[in-house]
């Protein structure tokens, strides 16, 4: 097998040692213009030295943990004016700390282990492993198979979280069994997750949405705003074609290359992990795969709608628009946990003791996810309170005056640079959304349709592409891949749509037709893929 780290032998750990030194000493360097030359932070461009160091860290040395750490430290240390024991209070107590004793955040996690906990469950009683014989039955091909992922990830739109993992724990047995690599599983379940949740009127993502813009119809803004979601629309594209089309390119091809050859993961060994391994252990059916995912399916909603008044009076749409996603999922998912306990016992496909073993494991699962969730978390927190939001903002305004026409691809370039910091899609629809509709609501409302578009399709392309965004860890989880082989490889095709993207929102912004805008973006993305399949047939030939 081929690994990544054979392609440049010694060079990870000699650019590791050097990044770390290089980091260290800029934060002397800094410490000393803060504390010393009184250099102000909040509000300025070093509001974004947090997040950048800790993105920069992770796509050199291809470790995570410590990546998000260093970038916490900077945050608490610019937050404390680089006084040692305020740094400390500022990181742990009204840090790490206050995340995990956030109700949200800790709905999040206990969500997590729910799910976890629901795959162990479906592993022990076979019921994965049956239905990976059942798909692998009628899958015939790695294009189906792949074509399969994407589709249960357009059908499962209700919330990205529940998507991710989802999608993942049930499509792993297929496509291992096509050999495709978990690098390109995390790729189509992460690019099916938030694209999908961002078009569809009825999802967490659309209540979100629909609650920052005021003094308007939030639903029939975001109704009207899904023909200019144009990264959304262009990214789905993008898997079909690269799927139909059998194009992979940047490190997915090295992935899939080994993938071939046996190695998923592209470790240089073949690698059982410990679900897979327990999926031997009962003679299950179909049913004991499908019956929980739909209890999951349908106690997620119920629980969202729930949490949004629908059982006091408010119909569905406006239910959904006003519900706490982290309640519903938490309490949607535990009810489909206690009626899936149910139905394995009825059925006798597991004991008492066996159930109740798979919520450790289920909790030992996720741990991964769950940390860097929380440090992910920090670091959003310690960027917010040094005020990067109003740099950014303030940044966008004045680049608005003058540039009407250009304003559609401004803001989806703003977008995209403040999620890929910051890790959150919301939290960029939170800080532009305001701005856009301030701006243009009563002067020019069809642009301002369009501009909100551009901030959403920004906002899931800098999430997308960021190494510390909440959705592409839940992907990373849900594919059981190494979460920075997920994000350097997923890079390259998310950076090629985000760039057909741009362009269209220029089109866009000069002719303001849809239609033809995204005809253009498809036209152009198309050619890029021919360009890119001509190049690599040639090499290889």
């Amino acid at each position: 097998m081929i690994k990544e780290d054979d392609l440049k032998p010694g060079r990870p750990k000699r650019i590791t040692y050097l990044s770390l030194i290089a980091v260290t000493l800029f934060l002397i360097w800094l410490g000393y213009a803060v504390s010393i030359d009184h250099m102000p932070v909040k509000n300025t461009f070093w509001a974004l030295t947090p997040p950048l160091i800790a993105i920069s860290l992770a796509l050199i040395t291809r470790e995570v943990y410590g990546s998000l750490f260093f970038g916490m430290l900077t945050g608490a240390l610019l937050n404390a004016d680089f006084d040692p024991v305020g740094g400390l209070n500022r990181l742990f107590p009204d840090g790490v700390m206050a995340m995990l004793a956030d109700k949200w955040n800790v709905g999040i996690l206990v969500f997590l282990v729910i799910l976890g906990t629901m795959v162990q469950l479906m592993n022990r009683t076979g019921g994965s492993a049956a239905f990976g014989t059942w798909a692998a039955n009628r899958i015939k091909s790695r294009e189906g198979a792949q074509l399969s992922t994407m589709l249960l990830g357009c059908i499962i739109f209700i919330d990205d979280y529940f998507n991710c993992l989802t999608v993942g724990s049930v499509m792993r047995p297929v496509t291992d069994k096509h050999h495709i690599s978990r690098a390109k599983l995390a790729y189509l379940i992460d690019s099916t997750a938030a694209p999908i949740c961002i078009i569809a009127p009825i999802s967490s993502w659309a209540a979100a949405v629909s609650g920052f813009v005021k003094n308007e119809n939030g639903m029939s803004i975001f109704v009207q705003s899904i023909p200019y979601n144009f990264y959304a629309l262009l990214t789905l594209l993008m898997m079909i074609f690269i799927i139909c089309m059998k194009i992979d390119y940047g490190s997915m091809l090295l992935h899939e290359q080994n993938a071939h050859r046996g190695d998923l993961f592209t470790s240089g060994s073949i690698r059982q992990t410990q679900d897979e391994s327990q999926q031997a252990e009962k003679k299950g059916i179909v049913l004991d795969l499908v019956i929980p995912v739909v209890l999951l399916v349908v106690g997620c909603v119920i629980g969202m709608i729930y949490t949004g008044g629908f059982f006091q009076g408010k119909n569905f749409i406006d239910a959904f628009a006003a519900s706490n996603a982290s309640v519903g999922l938490v309490l949607g998912s535990a009810v489909a946990l206690i009626l899936t306990f149910n139905y394995y016992w009825a059925r006798q496909s597991l004991t008492f003791s066996e159930c109740m073993a798979s919520l450790p494991e289920g909790f030992k699962q996720m741990v991964p996810a769950m940390l860097i969730l929380t440090f992910a978390w920090t670091l959003k927190d310690m960027t917010d309170s040094l005020g990067a939001a109003t740099y950014v903002a303030h940044m966008l305004e004045h680049s608005a005056a003058g540039f009407m026409n250009f304003l559609p691809a401004i803001i989806f370039v703003v977008a995209t640079g403040l999620a890929f910091a910051s890790g959150t899609s919301w939290g960029t629809f939170g800080i532009l959304i305001p701005i856009v509709v301030s701006c243009f609501q009563n002067v020019d409302p069809e642009l301002m349709i369009i501009s909100i578009s551009a901030c959403m399709a920004g906002a899931v392309c800098g999430d997308h592409c960021s190494p510390i965004s909440d959705t592409s860890i839940m992907s990373s989880a849900g594919a059981q891949c190494d979460h920075l082989n997920h994000v350097t490889t997923q890079l390259p095709y998310a950076m090629t749509t985000s760039v057909v993207s741009f362009l269209t929102f220029l089109v866009v912004g000069f002719t303001r037709s849809a239609l033809f805008s995204l005809v253009f973006g498809v036209a152009v993305l198309l050619a890029f893929l021919l360009f890119v399949r001509y190049r690599i047939n040639k090499k290889v030939s």
